[in-house]
């Protein structure tokens, strides 16, 4: 198959569940989410690299739970006005303020249904409360990132598919091979692939590819 011209198109992200990539290193979590609502405890979190899927799954499960999703330095007391389940994202991103803090404990305390993200496992998730990094160490963790070949090939696919690209399973394949085997490498390279493209008015090729790998003459 031909590869496709690029379009002078915006990125649009698919992020329902179909469109979430699933490999050996993040099926359990994916597995789990599923579940919802039989759950095992009211709480879960789920950690992972930059770009690894995080809130991609997060908002899948918020859609099929009808959860709030808020960011975790930002909780506030008068957030728990509401009964509604919570997607609360990036917990380690920062240390928290001590309001979030004592928001996010009160949610784990009176047993709120709740999804939270980080990139470490809870169990390393920074808390001035004694009583909350107790809490974090008890959750029940999925990890949602082990970089295999062909879970980095279909992020990358996905990637260029997200901005109406479709390039050749070789391509992918060499630069898989070529980059550092981490998501958030294979976003920013595939956003420098489009870019690239565009500028010359050519497909994604392996000659594009190679060029961008051997960079700025």
């Amino acid at each position: 198959m031909p590869a496709q011209i690029p379009l002078p198109l915006q990125p649009r992200p698919k992020l329902g569940r179909t469109d979430f990539i699933v490999g050996p290193g993040n099926s359990a979590a994916v597995t789990y989410i599923d579940s919802w609502p039989a759950w095992q405890g009211p709480a879960v979190a789920i950690y992972g690299p930059p770009g690894s899927g995080k809130s991609h799954l997060a908002g899948v499960w918020a859609e099929r739970a009808q959860a709030v999703t808020l960011e975790a330095a930002a909780l506030r007391e008068a957030d728990l006005a509401g009964h509604a389940p919570l997607a609360i994202e990036n917990v380690d991103i920062a240390p928290l303020p001590r309001e979030a803090e004592a928001a996010l404990f009160a949610f784990l305390e009176r047993g709120q249904n709740m999804l939270l993200t980080g990139r470490e496992r809870p169990t390393e998730w920074p808390a001035l409360l004694p009583d909350l990094k107790s809490r974090f160490r008890a959750l029940l963790a999925f990890p949602i990132w082990s970089p295999d070949d062909e879970l980095l090939a279909g992020l990358a696919r996905k990637l260029f598919a997200d901005r109406q690209l479709t390039v050749p399973d070789p391509v992918i394949a060499h630069m898989i091979r070529s980059l550092e085997r981490a998501p958030s490498a294979i976003r920013d390279f595939v956003a420098r692939a489009d870019a690239a493209a565009l500028a010359a008015k050519r497909p994604v090729t392996l000659g594009l590819i190679k060029e961008l790998l051997a960079g700025p003459r």
